[in-house]
């Protein structure tokens, strides 16, 4: 399939994890690829193996968030789609009993103010050229409850739902969709280190996932391509779950 010829991504935490395989699988139906990532030799590295751009950006930054997407539009000429994706689950992040006020706002600015400011930053585009895709990484923690919390980080998904929602119904008669994409788990850098550090707390998620591993980047990026594709012409304002079948699970088979 060639469902993105012509058409420009804006990937950010395109340097790995769930970015870079969305970043490769745009790329390969034809999307000219934005890698946005404040590691330069990982977002070089696949940026070039997307055949796309690079940009370094700190996306808590307001100014170099603009820029990455006024420089997308100068490369090629369009703003189609915009995968705000980048994210971080420190492990300072715990209960509410343990988490200081520091970890707190840190999650909050790269998991949610980072959406914001990528958002208000590509609809211009988008509204001008009378179309546009947005994806925003949510988890499946903004609609399940955990007993082994992060407690920032299930607010700041919780909030990426919510400002989706609201811009996918906001933007709609100007051919603009905006949705949520809630993976589970996924094996990633991220969650690799993340539970290296605790296996009981891997496997007490483990456990409740149906199929009994976790997701593949490629599967969620499978999930990227749809919703920013034409495909999806009819979704905006959805919370779009790819999460092995947790939130629908009561037990799960032996």
């Amino acid at each position: 399939m060639r469902r993105f010829e012509g058409r420009t991504a804006v990937i950010t935490g395109g340097g790995s994890g769930i970015g870079k395989a969305s970043a490769l699988r745009l790329a390969d139906e034809g999307a000219n690829v934005v890698v946005v990532d404040l590691d330069r030799d990982a977002g070089e590295a696949a940026a070039k193996e997307a055949g796309g751009r690079y940009v370094a950006a700190d996306v808590t930054d307001a100014d170099q968030v603009a820029a990455a997407f006024a420089e997308a539009k100068e490369a090629y000429g369009s703003v189609d789609v915009a995968f705000n994706n980048a994210g971080i689950s420190p492990p300072e992040d715990d209960s509410i009993l343990e988490t200081g006020l520091e970890a707190w706002r840190k999650v909050q600015e790269v998991n949610l103010t980072s959406v914001y400011l990528c958002c208000k930053h590509a609809l211009p585009y988008m509204r001008e050229q009378g179309r546009g895709a947005i994806v925003n990484t949510a988890s499946f923690v903004a609609t399940m409850g955990a007993a082994t919390s992060q407690i920032s980080y299930t607010a700041s998904k919780g909030g990426v739902l919510a400002l989706s929602r609201e811009l996918g119904v906001q933007f709609a008669r100007e051919g603009i969709r905006v949705n949520a994409l809630s993976p589970g788990p996924v094996n990633t850098p991220l969650l690799k280190e993340l539970f290296a550090k605790d296996p009981e707390r891997a496997q007490r998620r483990l456990v409740h996932v149906p199929f009994g591993r976790f997701a593949e980047p490629e599967e969620i990026a499978a999930a990227v391509a749809f919703l920013a594709s034409d495909d999806a012409s009819f979704i905006t304002a959805s919370n779009f779950l790819v999460d092995g079948g947790i939130s629908g699970a009561y037990v799960t088979p032996l």
